[in-house]
Order: C-alpha cells, then sequence, then structure tokens
C-alpha cells in the first residue's frame, strides 16, 4: 500500500505518557473523590489543581526538562502527587525508599543529581546527615510535615526553608503545562535494592508507564471507580504505577502511612476497600493478626501480591480471610508486575487447597508484555514444560527499562541477546505457566544437587508455628553448601530446631531439608522482602 504521504501530526499521533490521565479525571469527574488521607479529602479537581501547582512552583524555581526531582515520603497525598507534578514540569521523578540509611541517600542525590528534594520530616535525622554528605548549597530542601506521623525523639527537624504546603502555594493553580515532546522521555528514576554494592539506578519512559497502567487495568480486571488501599510502597517501582492506574479509572485512593493489619482491616472496612496490593509480607500480618485487630469483610476485596514467591498455604489463608489473591512477577527493571497467574475457568472446579497450588504460580505474560520466556543459561533455547527443568527468566516489552541511569556497562550486560536478563530462575509447566523457584545468586548447590530455597520455604510455611521462613546456603565441609532455615516464629508459638527439620523430611527430599533451623525475627525491606544477604552472612557465621 502506497502511504508515503502520510505523516504524523497533531490530529492523529500525540506521545503516550500517564499524565493525560490527571486532566480528564479532573474533567470528566470533578467532583469524585480522589484522594483520602485522616481528615484530608481531595476530589479529583483540587488534586489537579495542587499537581499544576507543584509544577508552577518547580518551574518557578528554574527546574528544567530532564532535572531530578528527588522525594523521601511515605504513602502519603504529596508522594501521589508528586507522580504528577514533577513530570508535569517535564521533570524525573525519583522516589526513595524511606529506610535507606543516610550514606545511600547522599550516593542516590549525588548520583541522581536532585535539582530539589522534597523530605518528611519524620526521616530527617537520616536526611540530614545525608545532606551534610552531599556537600551541596544549591539542593532546595522542602519539607513535608505530615500531622499524622508518629514522632520518635530527634525526628520532626526542619530541613529546609519552606514546607511543601507553603512550596505549593507559590505556584499556579492554573499553570499551562506540555506533555512530553517524546515518549521515549524519562519519567521516573527508581533505585535498586542495592543488597550487594551500590544501587543501580533504573530509567522508566511515558510510554512505559502509560502502557504499564492499561495493562493492569487490562490484567486485574479492574472496573471503573475503584477503591484502592494504597499499601504498596509508592516509592518501590512508582507503587507498581498504580497513582497512574487509579487515576486513569478515576478512583478514590486510600493513603495509608503505616501499614499494619489492623489499619488495613480497618480501612477495608470503613472505605470498602474494593482493592489493594502488597508484598507476601502483607498477606502474613493479615494471616497472623490476633483478633481484635480483625474486622468482618462483608464485599469482595482483590489483592495483587508480588515480592518473594508466596507459599501455597499464605495464599488458601488469605483466601479464607475473604481477599481474593492475584499473585504477579516482575522487577523494578520491568516498571514492576509483567507476570501474572491469569486464572483459568476450569480451575473453579478444584478443591480450595488445589487452587491454592495453582495461585501460587506467577503464570503468563500481562497483556502489555510483549514476550516472557524460560531458557537453558547455556543455549537460550526454551526449556521444555516440564515443571522440572531450571531456567532463566527472560522479557521483552515496552515495559522493559530504558536501561540503568549512568550504568553502560551494566545496562549491555543485563540485555544481551535481544532481551532483558531477569537473573530468576523458573520452570514452566505443561500449561505454560512460569513458576520462579529463585534468584539465581539464591539457589543451593549441595553435593551437585540443586536445591531451590523456595520450595523448602514453602514447606516450612506449612508448619503450624511459622509465620515466616528463609532458607540460605551455609558453606559445608562436605557438600559445599546446605540449607539453613531461618524461621520467626508465629505469637505465642514454639518450636525446637530438631522438631522442623523433621518436619521439613516429611515433605521434602533428605538433601533438601535444612540442616540447621535458626528461630529470629527476619530483617525486611519497607517493601516486605526478607534480607537474605543478612541471613547469609549470619549463615556463615554460625
Amino acid at each position: 500500500m502506497a502511504d508515503t504521504h502520510l505523516e504524523r501530526r497533531r490530529a492523529n499521533f500525540a506521545p503516550l505518557t500517564p499524565l493525560s490521565f490527571l486532566p480528564r479525571s479532573a474533567d470528566v469527574y470533578p467532583d469524585r473523590l480522589a484522594l483520602v488521607y485522616g481528615a484530608r479529602r481531595y476530589t479529583w479537581r483540587r488534586v489537579y489543581e495542587r499537581c499544576r501547582r507543584l509544577a508552577s512552583a518547580l518551574t518557578a524555581h528554574g527546574v528544567q526538562r530532564g532535572d531530578t526531582v528527588t522525594i523521601i515520603a511515605a504513602n502519603t497525598p504529596e508522594l501521589f502527587e508528586a507522580h504528577f507534578g514533577i513530570p508535569m514540569a517535564g521533570a524525573v521523578l525519583n522516589t526513595v525508599n524511606t529506610r535507606l540509611d543516610a550514606e545511600t541517600i547522599a550516593y542516590i542525590l549525588e548520583h541522581g543529581e536532585a535539582k530539589v528534594l522534597l523530605t518528611d520530616s519524620q526521616f530527617s535525622p537520616r536526611v540530614k546527615e545525608a545532606l551534610a554528605q552531599l556537600g551541596r548549597d544549591d539542593l532546595l530542601v522542602v519539607d513535608i510535615v505530615d500531622e499524622l506521623a508518629a514522632l520518635a525523639p530527634g525526628e520532626g527537624e526542619r530541613l529546609g526553608p519552606l514546607t511543601y504546603e507553603e512550596f505549593l502555594a507559590k505556584g499556579d493553580p492554573a499553570a499551562e503545562w506540555a506533555p512530553p515532546a517524546d515518549e521515549w522521555d524519562t519519567i521516573a528514576l527508581n533505585y535498586t535494592s542495592g543488597t550487594s554494592g551500590r544501587p543501580k539506578g533504573v530509567l522508566y519512559h511515558h510510554r512505559g508507564s502509560y502502557l504499564m497502567s492499561f495493562g493492569t487495568i487490562a490484567g486485574w480486571g479492574l472496573p471503573p471507580h475503584p477503591t484502592y488501599l494504597y499499601t504498596v510502597p509508592m516509592f518501590h517501582c512508582n507503587g507498581w504505577g498504580h497513582a497512574w492506574t487509579m487515576t486513569a479509572l478515576a478512583g478514590t485512593v486510600i493513603c495509608c502511612r503505616y501499614i499494619t493489619a489492623e489499619n488495613i482491616f480497618n480501612a477495608v472496612a470503613d472505605y470498602r476497600v474494593d482493592h489493594f496490593g502488597g508484598a507476601p509480607v502483607v498477606l502474613s500480618m493479615l494471616i497472623n493478626a490476633p483478633e481484635e485487630e480483625r474486622r468482618e469483610i462483608s464485599h469482595p476485596v482483590k489483592v495483587m501480591t508480588a515480592g518473594a514467591p508466596p507459599p501455597a498455604a499464605v495464599l488458601e489463608k488469605t483466601k479464607a480471610l475473604g481477599f481474593d489473591v492475584m499473585q504477579v512477577y516482575g522487577l523494578t527493571e520491568t516498571y514492576g508486575h509483567v507476570v501474572q497467574c491469569a486464572w483459568q475457568d476450569d480451575w473453579d472446579a478444584l478443591d480450595f487447597g488445589a487452587q491454592a497450588e495453582k495461585a501460587a504460580c506467577q503464570g503468563v505474560r500481562f497483556p502489555m508484555t510483549e514476550e516472557v520466556r524460560v531458557i537453558d543459561q547455556e543455549s537460550g533455547e526454551a526449556v521444555p514444560r516440564d515443571g522440572e527443568t531450571l531456567g532463566e527468566i527472560v522479557i521483552r516489552g515496552n515495559t522493559v527499562m530504558k536501561g540503568y541511569h549512568k550504568g553502560a556497562k551494566a545496562t549491555e550486560e543485563v540485555f544481551a541477546d535481544g532481551w532483558f536478563h531477569s537473573g530468576d530462575l523458573a520452570v514452566v509447566h505443561g500449561d505454560g505457566y512460569l513458576q520462579v523457584k529463585d534468584r539465581l545468586k539464591d539457589i543451593i548447590i549441595s553435593g551437585g544437587e540443586n536445591i531451590s530455597s523456595v520450595e523448602v520455604e514453602s514447606v516450612l510455611y506449612r508448619h503450624p508455628a511459622v509465620a515466616a521462613a528463609a532458607v540460605v546456603a551455609r558453606p559445608d565441609e562436605k557438600w559445599g553448601e546446605t540449607p539453613c532455615a531461618f524461621i520467626e516464629l508465629k505469637p505465642g508459638q514454639s518450636a525446637e530446631e530438631a522438631e522442623v527439620i523433621a518436619f521439613s523430611r516429611q515433605h521434602l527430599a533428605g538433601f533438601k531439608a535444612p540442616k540447621r533451623v535458626v528461630f529470629q525475627e527476619l530483617p525486611k525491606t519497607s517493601t516486605g522482602k526478607i534480607e537474605k544477604f543478612k541471613l547469609r552472612q549470619a549463615a556463615r557465621d554460625l
């Protein structure tokens, strides 16, 4: 077909950006409730005005396209607004994990070349130390002062000349703004957890964030105007992109600063929350909550969970509470979830336990994901669908990062052979559903046999006294390394090492059972991931 006379025009082409969702919701549903936090209630009209104020104030300060604006905040309206106001100014949104140490915060501010820092005053001790290490006097610091913050001694210090609200007052609620000229422009800079070495800066573009939103709507079956409880930290993969997704649907977002079982049950019951997300540790928190912290849930609630693969036992108990859980899989480098355990109608006929086993698979690609494969690391060929052969998960699609900020070598390595290499190991079952078995670095090789730490952990979670479990390799003179289990017990429960080892042997091949068991509180990141690098060191020291 000869169509050389056709070209892209303003009338038929616009760069894709999730920023376009906000003016639409403000125009079509101006008085619909958008944000709820404590006594604060913002409509979509008000949210749009506040985001334009933020963009305008940043521009007036001298922020230009491509500049980085960093924010360190809990899940409050300010962090939600930053997901729009900062990129509306043409700047790059850099959300920072609130639990990072001062040295890492200083590194991120320097590496990301932050022009402005918005920071919650609860985190002032570490941020103040980070600023001292950074040693810059040209960085504007704006303090977010939250009346609901439970401040410990030393917290709450003002570090900048303006509060967030004072800074917003300098902006224009009707300020004009323009979408990016190129949808490949960077919308966000997110840093990996940095469990070994310095964290890497992951760059997202507007196109990917737009498509992630619509892929989530289709893959999760989201209805118009959902009521969403923000339990996923918005600094983690931009809160899985749900700030943009819920805006596209003109939903109501319930902000939650402190993630506890009681707060989640109360929010779900009081606001009739119908959707929320969280790591498996959040699910464990709910199923292990004492009766006095629980509320009866009388309406359907859909939950998206991601992180360390949750054992089938946890999924089964969560469903018994009235929560419909869908497991997803992704990484910081893929904007969050790109694989989902899409439910099949014929699974409805299975018993409760068998359904939980199906739900424990990470599954198949999301609608916005082009390709996901599990490949043999040596040949590069897809592994057979036998549920046993391990391979690495590789991914292609529009929701794969642009690359690592100032990390050309690392970018080339992770994009080898035209795929994004996840570093995660999985098997593929006969129905084509993949199941994550481990990180490459977490596989335990004992006497030449590969042991999946996830498989061992899934068995340990079945023990009635176990609240959380993590299995790592411990050096062994004879076998090279053997499994070592770290276990966090449920309140009021007890167990002995020999008992747990015997329990494991009932459900696992003998060589897979832990040879040592340590009872302690498990170290976790603020996103709920167990910090196995700390446990590996502890195992070496035993």
